[in-house]
């Protein structure tokens, strides 16, 4: 969820970024004038300039004399914590005109790290999920994403591969395994695709790519794992607050 500690601005630009990221604000499409804008989000106009300056930064819009729109094919893409957010939401994983295709869905002995993640006895099985998004022609993203095997039984999509089976699990796994998300971690690093990531994502095997993994757990433990990679040229942001650790927390 925003954070209601933010500064006014920075909480209009989140909601006016997360209705771009839904695709409740379609690519081209035109805000209504800023002093109407502000009105409907209950700021000052002034306030709300420095919303769209933030945003016109990131590369979610773009404004000219006719006006203020929706970037056409920004350069940015959602991080880990705008898809998990979303599917928590919406019960999608995916943003307006993207698409996904699921190329395995199995269970299998896990990679030791992975293993150590879950805190897996030898022997113990994991969910293997990969699978990429795309917008129309443009590649955005390659993943592989992890789960407890005994979340199969509860959620059968989970080893399914077929269309439309794969956008909104989290929400299904909270559900059935009477568990939720409480906290996560994201670890981002830059380095050259190898000829599988490059596969996918339509790039020359040594191209330059961001990669990440993320987890997510709560008191039980991890329920996530996952692995992912972007083609160079989309840009990344992140949002945070100093507030706890200024307070002393």
């Amino acid at each position: 969820m925003p954070d209601t500690d933010q500064p006014p601005y920075m909480q209009v630009a989140e909601r006016i970024r997360r209705r771009i990221l839904d695709g409740q604000l379609k690519e081209g499409a035109k805000l209504p004038p800023q002093r109407e804008l502000a009105q409907q989000e209950g700021v000052a106009v002034a306030t709300l300039g420095r919303s769209l300056d933030h945003l016109q930064v990131e590369g979610y819009i773009v404004t000219s004399r006719r006006g203020t729109f929706v970037a056409n094919a920004p350069s940015v893409a959602p991080s880990s914590y705008d898809r998990i957010t979303r599917v928590l939401r919406t019960g999608s994983v995916l943003g307006e005109g993207e698409t996904m295709l699921v190329t395995a869905a199995e269970l299998v002995a896990p990679p030791q790290y992975v293993a150590e993640i879950f805190d897996l006895d030898e022997g113990d099985q994991v969910v293997r999920r990969q699978w990429h998004t795309g917008k129309g022609s443009k590649r955005l993203m390659l993943a592989v994403t992890w789960y407890p095997a005994r979340f199969a039984a509860l959620v059968p999509e989970l080893l399914s591969t077929a269309p439309g089976k794969g956008t909104g699990l989290l929400p299904r796994i909270q559900e059935a395994a009477g568990r939720r998300v409480t906290a996560g971690r994201d670890d981002v690093h830059s380095r050259d695709a190898d000829e599988r990531e490059a596969s996918f994502l339509g790039v020359r095997v040594g191209s330059p790519i961001l990669a990440g993994a993320h987890r997510l757990w709560d008191d039980q433990g991890v329920i996530e794992y996952g692995e992912w990679c972007l083609p160079y040229r989309l840009t990344v942001g992140y949002e945070y607050s100093f507030e706890a650790v200024q307070d002393g927390a």
